[in-house]
């Protein structure tokens, strides 16, 4: 299949069933970054539900979720920088996960060494960040798997690092065609894994989250360190790791 037809008519005949256990990572300080204005639990709460109620609203579908997979898809509000699959402005809400926990760090991790290449006169932090890695099923009769030999026509466009353009003209096609899930080679990962990209709730094939680990991770003039608390594991990520990336190539490792 090639770019010229990338039709919601073909993408919808091409639309296949998949399923699976996907995670994601955010940073461990959503449980608690509330609490260290208050003093009670209590008044936690009550500050917690005044601030849900002035966020945007959920689609109908996403309403019976944890919180932790409904919140990429409020709507409501400009979207500010536009990622893989969404473009930037109001536009809807995508779901980016990794079929595996190792995947969706490397993918967090990627993103964190991007800011301080774009911030170049900031010092690496003095603590390892903390993360909570999360995983849920989904299952879907509607997908499309960019990894299939059928796509490597235009594999240049998809695992291009810096442009996004390509992913997000296909995405378009994709929501005309009712597709509810893209599974595609993760660009970050230099263990070659695996992301999905979740354009609807109703993909979720349960309510909340079924697994959960710690993973910590430590920025440095010498990379990136990742250390799960259990089970225990941990990645190293060298200077080279993400050096595919022009931005990651110049960034200046050595830091006051």
């Amino acid at each position: 299949m090639s770019s010229s037809t990338w039709t919601p008519a073909a993408l919808s005949s091409d639309a296949r069933s998949l399923a699976g256990i996907c995670w994601r990572l955010v940073e461990a300080q959503h449980h608690v970054s509330t609490l260290k204005l208050l003093d009670t639990v209590d008044e936690q709460k009550v500050l917690e539900d005044l601030i849900e109620a002035t966020k945007p609203p959920l689609p109908p579908e996403c309403r019976d979720l944890h919180y932790l997979l409904s919140t990429p898809f409020r709507y409501g509000a400009v979207y500010p920088i536009g990622s893989r699959f969404r473009r930037a402005g109001m536009t809807e809400g995508i779901f980016y996960a990794s079929e595996t926990a190792q995947t969706a760090v490397a993918e967090m991790t990627f993103y964190r060494l991007l800011f301080f290449a774009e911030s170049p006169n900031t010092p690496w932090p003095s603590n390892p960040a903390e993360y909570s890695a999360f995983s849920v099923k989904y299952a879907t009769k509607k997908a499309i798997d960019l990894t299939k030999v059928k796509y490597d026509a235009d594999r240049t466009l998809w695992m291009h690092v810096t442009d996004y353009s390509h992913c997000q003209a296909f995405a378009d096609a994709a929501r005309a065609a009712k597709i509810e899930v893209i599974r595609y080679a993760s660009i970050r990962d230099p263990a070659q894994g695996i992301n999905l990209a979740l354009f609807t709730c109703r993909a979720f094939a349960s309510p909340k989250p079924i697994n959960q680990q710690t993973w910590h991770i430590r920025l440095s003039e010498a990379g990136a360190q990742a250390i799960c608390e259990a089970p225990k594991s941990g990645i190293t990520f060298d200077r080279k790791s993400f050096a595919g990336d022009p931005r990651i190539a110049k960034l200046r490792w050595v830091r006051t």
